[in-house]
């Protein structure tokens, strides 16, 4: 059973000091964040760290997962890998808004050398507090789900 208000968080190197601030941002709010992220700047494999923290997410340990890399590409693309994830790159709020609206997204991936802190945080906010709408969007969620095998 997927744990409410409970996120998973991790990135690779370059995504450290921001994966921080999401850290302490987003418990100020009230989630249960557990951050699986590296503590150096010593190069980490993204793929390992997407793939690691949307397994947990995908086995219900966890509501949400926030993946963070340089870009936010690759980390996803890994992430995405994984059966029942449904990730995406998001560089503004409207596109936070519309991934969890209408794709049922269960994480979300930023670059950390493509937005700001102040713009990040608010694009975390935008992806926790909208609703997936179901109905017409649900049945397009399916067919993603149905290309999983």
């Amino acid at each position: 059973m997927t744990q409410p208000n409970r996120l998973v968080l991790t990135s690779d190197h370059a995504a450290i000091e921001l994966r921080r601030a999401i850290y302490d941002h987003v418990s100020a709010k009230g989630w249960e964040v557990d951050d699986i992220g590296p503590i150096t700047t010593e190069s980490t494999p993204y793929p390992e760290r997407g793939a690691e923290a949307a397994r947990l997410v995908a086995a219900g340990q966890y509501q949400f997962g926030i993946l963070l890399c340089g870009t936010g590409q690759g980390i996803m693309m890994a992430a995405n890998k994984v059966k029942g994830i449904r990730c995406g790159v998001c560089m503004d709020t409207f596109s936070a808004r519309m991934i969890r609206q209408h794709n049922d997204a269960n994480m979300l991936s930023i670059g950390a050398r493509v937005v700001g802190f102040g713009l990040a945080l608010d694009i975390v906010d935008a992806f926790l507090t909208a609703e997936f709408e179901g109905g017409r969007h649900g049945t397009r969620v399916d067919m993603i789900k149905a290309l999983e095998g």
